[in-house]
């Protein structure tokens, strides 16, 4: 018999993941350019060139055993995470250094570090719906609580006088993804600066530390000159949490890092317990090319206008369509919304046109579905006559 805990969490096993697969079977039946598959955010730009060149040196120039090694500490190369500190702060004015660097396996593998790191059974973990649905099971892994903030669907950004409500002397971290998925919504300085306020004066309040965990594998992907707002500067209990899976389209490599400010709680036990946190749950630490990797990429950029287009055509068209979404700032997800209650009903309606989507239940958020454009723009472009035929059965 499997744990009580993983008989729920099979249960209740992802949503994307299960269309993803079905779009795959549906793919082998009527063919993939025939199947409108919108349900897995796997970016469709390839990696950049340097990537592949970054490879190539380090598997031709490096000592095999030493790159393919363990290294000196959990956390991972010194000189990988004093270049990425570096990096950061001619970015963003920080003034972070290797030891305030620990690179994970991935943002998820990033966020479990972290939660393994500050939680203690029944503490609340406070997230924005809609979020990232995966959030449920990193806390419940700590057996933590995740304790839900309704969204606003009007802007979907956060809706701050309920989070200040359902702060408790409980709260040891909140969540946020901005850019945001499921929505590409990006949450503006004066949100995030509100935000801050708040969680000081709660702190105050209970005598507690709470952290704010930012969630950041889309900070890159913003559009229209839209700023992204580095939380480090503006709350002194960040944790950044990042990952190369977008910015280098390398999600299946698994390599990002968190940040952990000096500035932060108990900063020193912090890192020594992310250090640790990194073995014990079976990382041991990220993997060692791809931190190299890495290290030579760290100024290379994203082309984001493949995702521009793709974004401007999918919104638009379905617009005119008649459907409802808000235009997204960031990422590369369309969230609209259901023309029925039922957004499953929508989802399963969809699937007769071979058009793969996500309920928003997925996110916490019912009523919606999410569309993610990190896909060819061919398909963008011969889904729409598909989701024409689809509009008609709702009018």
């Amino acid at each position: 018999m499997i744990s009580k805990k993983m008989e729920n969490m099979v249960a209740n096993s992802s949503a994307i993941r299960a269309m993803f697969e079905e779009g795959n079977r549906l793919a082998g039946i009527y063919g993939a350019e025939n199947v409108y598959d919108f349900s897995l955010g796997n970016p469709n730009v390839p990696a950049p060139e340097t990537v592949k060149d970054a490879i190539r040196e380090l598997l031709n120039e490096e000592d095999p055993v030493v790159l393919h090694g363990y290294t000196n500490s959990n956390a991972g190369y010194e000189d990988v995470r004093t270049a990425v500190a570096e990096s950061l702060n001619a970015k963003f004015g920080t003034n972070f250094s290797a030891k305030n660097i620990t690179m994970t396996v991935g943002a998820a593998g990033g966020l479990n570090v972290i939660l393994k790191s500050l939680l203690n059974p029944g503490d609340e973990v406070i997230a924005f719906a809609p979020y990232f649905g995966e959030y449920r099971s990193y806390t419940n892994n700590y057996d933590g609580v995740l304790v839900e903030i309704s969204p606003d669907t009007e802007t979907f950004q956060p809706k701050l006088d309920e989070f200040e409500a359902k702060i408790t002397a409980k709260t040891k971290a909140v969540i946020v993804n901005t850019p945001n998925n499921p929505t590409g919504v990006v949450y503006s300085e004066e949100t995030i600066k509100k935000m801050a306020a708040i969680m000081e004066a709660k702190q105050k309040e209970f005598g507690t530390d709470i952290y704010l965990i930012s969630d950041e594998p889309y900070r890159e992907l913003a559009y229209d000159g839209v700023e992204v707002p580095y939380l480090t500067k503006y709350y002194a209990n960040t944790v950044v949490g990042y990952s190369y899976s977008k910015s280098l389209s390398l999600p299946g490599e698994r390599i990002g890092y968190l940040v952990i400010p000096n500035e932060a709680a108990d900063s020193e036990k912090l890192i020594g317990a992310a250090n640790v946190a990194t073995r014990i749950l079976g990382f041991v630490n990220a993997p060692t090319l791809q931190q190299k990797v890495v290290k030579k990429c760290l100024n290379e950029k994203t082309d984001i206008s493949y995702y521009n287009r793709n974004r401007e055509t999918l919104y638009h068209g379905l617009k005119e369509l008649g459907f409802e979404c808000i235009k997204p700032e960031g990422a590369f997800y369309l969230f609209v919304k259901s023309p029925v209650a039922d957004e499953k009903e929508f989802c399963a309606a969809a699937k007769k046109y071979n058009i793969l989507i996500v309920p928003g239940t997925s996110f916490a958020c019912p009523g919606y579905v999410r569309l993610a454009y990190c896909v060819s723009y061919e398909t963008i472009v011969n889904s729409l006559p598909k989701f024409a035929e689809l509009a008609k059965e709702y009018k």
